[in-house]
């Protein structure tokens, strides 16, 4: 497989992570399986090849969709050579880019066709270059933001600081806001409540430590990312990554971050 991260233009990148791209065009290609981790951003990816990738539930992928935050880990498999271009968009991109309530797509994935009446999906598969469909991707979704103008900047602010570990009382004093206007504001612009958007860049954290780390016990790396023990951090763990620490480390090959290749 060959994957690749390209950085957003500056007009972009309060909406844009960055773009990727993954191609698989070997002759003796074999199936993969792939587990989706929750990362706490939505998402979207085009297919060269619809017919190459299967969802959890071995339906067919849309050409060009549209996917929210995910709650858990999920399922991909790749049954034909693929050549993918992606999307990682910043936390409060769906509304901002598209002017829909981000918990709407919560655990969901849209053809694009049927959210927007747009000629994308055949621009880009009239493209030849990766280079020249995320140029067309780039202004697409500039042109939307512009329609759209619904930037809200005391999710912008919380969501920077939940993930840098401050907590969420912390954030509700320096907003002066309270619980419940907080949560309503994440449900509509991120797509998730705060605490559980809190849970998922707590794992992302121990999951980049373990990444990045050599560790003797898993507690260690517990301790580090603010879990109460052991336990909890497992569970956690198995719960946005679909298995073990120590069996995602034996098994998972993370070319992508967050779409690791299963090993049988």
């Amino acid at each position: 497989m060959n994957y690749q991260q390209i950085y957003p233009i500056e007009p972009l990148q309060k909406y844009v992570r960055y773009f990727w791209t993954l191609e698989d065009d070997s002759l003796n290609f074999s199936e993969k399986t792939f587990k989706i981790m929750s990362d706490g951003l939505a998402g979207l990816i085009f297919q060269e090849n619809q017919k190459s990738f299967l969802n959890k539930d071995n339906q067919e992928l849309p050409q060009l969709f549209l996917y929210g935050q995910t709650t858990r880990y999920t399922e991909h498999k790749a049954i034909k050579n693929f050549r993918n271009i992606g999307v990682y968009f910043q936390p409060t991109a769906l509304k901002s880019i598209f002017g829909i309530d981000a918990d709407e797509l919560t655990n969901q994935h849209i053809d694009i066709n049927e959210l927007i009446k747009t000629n994308i999906t055949n621009q880009l598969l009239n493209t030849a270059t990766s280079e020249q469909r995320i140029k067309l991707l780039s202004s697409f979704l500039i042109q939307q933001a512009e329609q759209r103008k619904a930037e809200n900047e005391k999710v912008n602010f919380a969501s920077e600081q939940l993930q840098k570990g401050v907590s969420l009382p912390n954030i509700q004093n320096e907003l002066n806001i309270s619980e419940r206007s907080l949560e309503r504001y994440f449900k509509q612009h991120i797509g998730i409540s705060p605490k559980l958007y809190a849970r998922i860049n707590r794992f992302q954290s121990a999951l980049e430590n373990i990444r990045q780390t050599q560790f003797d016990k898993l507690t260690n790396i517990a301790y580090q990312s603010n879990y109460f023990d052991q336990s909890h951090f497992i569970r956690d763990f198995k719960e946005f990554a679909g298995t073990s620490p120590k069996h995602f480390i034996l098994k998972a090959n993370e070319q992508v971050a967050n779409f690791p290749e299963w090993k049988i």
